[in-house]
Formats: C-alpha cells, structure tokens, sequence
C-alpha cells in the first residue's frame, strides 16, 4: 500500500513538471515564429497584399483598351396632349390624346488601331503590377528587419535583467560580510550603510530594466498586430554570425536588393510613357456598330403608328494634324521623366554601396568588440572573485571591492551590447543584400 501512495506521487510530480514544462513551452517564442505572425498579422503587410491585388486587377487587356465596350440604352416615354389642328379650310382638335415612343438600342465601339498604344498600357500595367510586388517585398524585408532587431532588443534586456539580479546577489553578500564585521568589532557601521544604499540602486537599476523589458514587448508585440498585453518568453542568446562574406553579399547586393529592383522598374515604365505618346501621332482607327428599335403611338396624328429596327455598322479614323505642339513638349517632359529615372537608379546604386561599405565595416568592428569584450568579461570576472576573498578577509575596503563589482557589471553589460550590435550589423547586411528569400517564402 505504501508503495503504491510512493508511486502515485512519483507519478502526480512527474505528471506536474510536464504540464509546467508544457506551458512554458507553449510561452515560448522564437524569432521563426515572430516573423512567421508578423508576416501573417501586421495591418501594414495586409495593406501591400491588397495593393498587390489591385494591381494585379488592373493588369487586364480590357483596361489596357484591347476589348470593344458595348452599351445597351433603353426608353419610354407616355404623354398625354390637347392639339388644335388647321389646314386647307379644314380643322380638328382632339383633347386628351395620349402617345408614346419607345427606343432601344445596343451599340459597341472597339478601336481597332491606336498607333500601338495599348500595347504599351498593358506593358505598363504589367510593370506596376511588379513595382507592387516588389513594394510589398520590401516592406516585408523592412518588417523581418524590425521583428528580428526588436525580438534581439527583448533578449538583450533579458540578459541585462539576469546580470543585475546577479549583482544585486552580491551586493546582498556585501551586506552580509559588512554585518558580520560589525558584530566582530572589525567593521565600520558607514560601511554598512554604504553598503545598503548600493544594493537599493542596484535594485533600482534592476526596476528600471524591467520598465524598459516591458517597452520592448510592448513594441514586438506591436509589430507582430498583437495585444500590448500578451506575454511571452524569448530565446536566451545572441547568436551572431561570424561567417558572413563580403562579395558575396555585394553580388546579392547587385542582383536581389528590391530598392535597385524598383528603380529598375521605374526606368522601363518611365520608357513605356514614351511609347505611349509617341502612339498618338499615329491614326486611331474605331470600328462602330449598332442595333436600333424605334416605336411610336399618337392618337391625335396623321401618323398613329410609326415603327423602326435596323443595323448599322461604320469605320470611323482619326488622326490628330496639330495640336499647338503639346504633344512635342509632352514627350520631350517624358524623355526628362526617364533620364530622370536613370539617374534616380544611379543615384540608389551609389547609397546602396555607400550602406553596404559602412554596415560591412561595422559588422567587421562590432565582430572583434565581442571578442575584447567577452576577454574583457573574463578578466573582471576573476578580478571579481579576488576581490569577493580579500574582502572577505579585510585586505581590501568596501569601496575597493565595489569598484571590483562595478567593473565587472560594466564589462557584462558591454559584451550584451556588443552582441546586439553585431546582430544589429548583421541583419542590415542581410536586409540590404536581399537576403531574407527564405524567409520571406512564408
């Protein structure tokens, strides 16, 4: 019996440590998943995609003027009429004399030829499509920026949060060796005073971290279109890459940035406008045709009755002979609009290399700041350890061993940040070489 209450405990702690390790599980939230949400939820995405689909709506060869437009009108019209009528000594009147018509017709109009126009539309209309696209992936690239800088910003504070608590321990252990002096006689009750107004601005420093901790949720949270409120767990590293190239990232740069894409883009549209008004010294050519009833009643006419159908079709060509040079000044605007094009596309390969030398350098930078910091670390925290035994021993004052404790919190805190810039440095080099495709497949 009692073996069987011993395994039944067994079983409702291990039963319990499950559920516990389940819903901190369920908490947990990695960058993956982040990205994932925010690709899914974020209401400026949502806004893109249906541009995406606006565009993709109007890249039609009905709207680009391939497809004939056919109209259908219809009408009725009922009057009821007095009338005096007099000729050749004869007369007649008639009095509430009621008639009608009735019209209805289809017509269509399709321009046959408009000097290639509307070719040059649906290839313009098929190149916003693509501007909308990229558009979309460049705000996609701009958000898993910020989803991946503001989740590493969450774990950074985490990290901050750690090394203060594990400050605020020592500090508490100051206090206890400080008593312990005082009850020896080998103490100083200023030391001991000292000693606690250190730990309250260690716990202070500690409350302040946490303000922040709760700011950057509240802005992941925002980014990912969720509740400020929701919480949530992080990952518990930086993991910086050490391994990123420097040609190869530029040949991404060259090839798969979205900002020279659009720009690109924005040249061959900015040539297709030409195409288009230079279509306008061509002749356009319509093809009309149509099917017509007419109906009408008088009861108070000669003719009381009067019906009509009929077809018609006709080619009607136009062409315009002048038009006080406008068409001239627009084209010669739309040539200044596309040399504007290439030197705006210019323009953007010149800052994009500029970004990509200066982001470069600084990963290179913030790569060997983590290596002197984490030697750095090393150093204070065995000088820390010293410290801790001297002062434990009194070979060394309060203040001394605060310092010691100082500088080894300062050192933790400049390896975090270190790491953070790296990983700052690092997703830029990825966002500006157009590297986020596997991600962005979501």
């Amino acid at each position: 019996m009692k073996s069987a209450k011993t395994i039944s405990l067994y079983v409702t702690v291990f039963l319990f440590f499950l559920l516990s390790a389940n819903l901190k599980a369920q908490d947990l939230l990695t960058l993956e998943e982040a990205v994932s949400i925010g690709l899914e939820n974020n209401y400026g995405i949502q806004i893109s995609r249906n541009l995406v689909q606006q565009a993709e709506n109007n890249h039609s060869v009905g709207n680009a003027g391939f497809l004939p437009t056919i109209n259908l009108s219809a009408s009725q019209v009922e009057r009821v009429e007095d009338s005096d009528f007099e000729a050749g000594g004869e007369s007649r009147s008639t009095s509430g004399a009621r008639s009608g018509t009735t019209n209805a017709a289809v017509n269509l109009e399709w321009t046959l030829f408009d000097g290639f126009r509307m070719f040059a539309n649906y290839d313009q209309l098929g190149m916003l499509r693509d501007v909308s696209d990229e558009e979309l992936r460049l705000d996609m690239e701009t958000l898993v920026t910020q989803i991946t800088l503001a989740y590493y910003n969450v774990i950074r504070i985490n990290e901050q949060l750690k090394i203060l608590r594990d400050n605020i321990e020592v500090s508490e252990e100051r206090i206890e060796i400080e008593e312990t002096k005082v009850d020896l006689g080998s103490g100083s009750e200023y030391d001991l005073l000292q000693a606690r107004s250190d730990l309250n601005a260690d716990r202070a420093a500690l409350l302040r971290e946490q303000n922040r901790l709760t700011e950057a949720k509240i802005t992941l949270n925002e980014l990912l279109s969720r509740s400020p409120e929701g919480e949530y767990e992080v990952t518990t590293d930086i993991d910086v890459n050490r391994l990123l190239m420097r040609e190869e990232l530029y040949q991404r740069l060259m090839t798969e940035n979205t900002q020279l894409a659009i720009a690109r883009m924005q040249k061959d549209i900015s040539s297709l406008q030409i195409r288009q008004l230079r279509g306008e010294r061509m002749p356009d050519i319509l093809l009309t045709s149509g099917y017509s009833y007419n109906r009408s009643e008088n009861d108070g006419g000669f003719i009381r009755f009067n019906e009509t159908t009929g077809f018609n079709v006709g080619i009607t060509a136009r062409i315009n002979i002048f038009n006080g040079f406008n068409l001239n000044r627009r084209i010669q605007n739309a040539q200044i609009d596309r040399r504007n094009a290439e030197l705006s596309y210019e323009q953007q390969m010149l800052r994009l290399e500029s970004d990509f030398l200066a982001i470069f350098r600084a990963y290179q930078n913030a790569i060997e700041m983590v290596d002197l910091e984490e030697n750095n670390l090393q150093n204070a925290e065995e000088t820390l350890d010293i410290a801790l035994e001297r002062f434990r021993l009194g070979s060394i004052s309060s203040l001394e061993f605060r310092e010691a404790q100082r500088t080894f919190l300062q050192a933790e805190n400049r390896l975090i940040n270190a790491k953070f810039e790296a990983k700052v440095a690092e997703t830029e080099l990825l966002q500006i070489s157009g590297d986020f495709s596997g991600i962005l497949n979501y």
